[in-house]
């Protein structure tokens, strides 16, 4: 009771997610390449970074075409919030689009949404060349292209040290196989929710890469080209989005309303499972105790993945029993006995 004596009050204060997802940082600011400061090209530039926007929250690369949006990409100035230039090499147009006006602009076009929180990633990356095979390691100068494509593609990425013995086990066969096995063991240190392998090598002037993606039961692979490093990388990451986004975005009043229940709630928890069913529209319908229901919009599949980023297991659903009142006699003259109505059964249930 003492939860929801804190919840109703409002007392509430922010925790960090009980879970290895992270919340992405900068979700909504763009960084594009131009070419000096002229209006033309600033233009230009406005537009790429829009796209990159949608794409970014959507993972869908038709999602910028959709004609709903026809008139924020006339004027996409009703969605941004400020500029900034930065000196290169090379010059960056920095864009900050503003969360609120974005997010209506998408959900009227009836464009599906992935919210801030998303798996951390953990990349396991291998570089072959001419002088031989080298891990990519945290603090490492040729990290630098893998975190901007990340943050450019609005991934939460994480990378290994790449001491030693992550170097034994790093190796081609391990990366390029299709078990996950030999590298688990190793990622255990860094709790990141999905693993990333890849091999990367030159041929021919340009860079190519084999990448698979374990999260979950989810499987995914894929081969990406470019034409250098930080081409590559970007390739590999747009890759990433487009394939875990489906499992979490929430298209609106596509897949219906769901009725669920979370048990072993506290106020920490609270916060956590706020910004988790943030992106379905979530909806506070009672607390009692350390059980909390929510109604929200979304298929179940993508509220279960969402909810196994903090971790939390799913109960069977059981019918609640209709509460049975002892039939009393009425009274000539006086109204009959309201009969018991049935809680509301939710269609999910998890518990922390």
């Amino acid at each position: 009771m003492r939860f929801c004596k804190f919840l109703f009050v409002g007392c509430l204060s922010l925790f960090s997610l009980v879970s290895h997802a992270e919340t992405v940082k900068g979700l909504y600011q763009v960084r594009e390449p131009v070419n000096g400061q002229s209006p033309e090209e600033r233009e230009q530039a406005t537009q790429r970074a829009l796209d990159t926007l949608v794409l970014r929250l959507t993972g869908d690369p038709k999602a910028a075409q959709n004609p709903g949006l026809a008139t924020v990409r006339k004027d996409p100035q009703q969605i941004i919030s400020q500029y900034g230039f930065e000196a290169g090499p090379p010059d960056v147009l920095k864009v900050d689009f503003d969360p609120g006006t974005t997010e209506q602009a998408l959900r009227r076009a009836g464009l599906a949404m992935w919210g801030a929180n998303r798996p951390s990633i953990l990349a396991w990356w291998l570089n072959d060349s001419t002088e031989g095979s080298s891990l990519v390691g945290d603090g490492q100068a040729s990290a630098a292209p893998l975190r901007r494509a990340a943050q450019h593609r609005g991934l939460p990425l994480r990378l290994p040290l790449a001491d030693l013995n992550e170097q034994i086990v790093a190796t081609a066969p391990n990366l390029e196989g299709t078990d996950p096995a030999p590298l688990q063991g190793a990622s255990e240190r860094y709790n990141a929710d999905a693993l990333l392998a890849v091999r990367a090598h030159e041929e021919g002037g340009q860079w190519q890469a084999n990448w698979r993606l374990w999260l979950g039961d989810q499987k995914e692979a894929g081969t990406v080209q470019g034409v250098d490093q930080a081409a590559l990388a970007d390739a590999v990451m747009l890759a990433v989005n487009q394939r875990l986004a489906p499992r979490f975005v929430a298209k609106p009043g596509a897949s219906g309303q769901q009725l669920i229940e979370v048990q072993g709630m506290s106020l920490e928890r609270y916060a956590a499972l706020g910004r988790l069913l943030e992106p379905f529209g979530g909806r506070l319908q009672s607390v009692d105790g350390e059980r909390i229901l929510y109604r929200v919009n979304g298929s179940a599949d993508q509220l279960r993945a969402q909810m196994s980023l903090a971790k939390l297991q799913e109960m069977p659903v059981e019918q609640a029993p209709v509460p049975v009142a002892p039939v009393q006699p009425v009274a000539q003259g006086s109204a009959p006995a309201v009969a018991p109505v049935a809680a509301p059964v939710p269609q999910l249930r998890f518990r922390w």
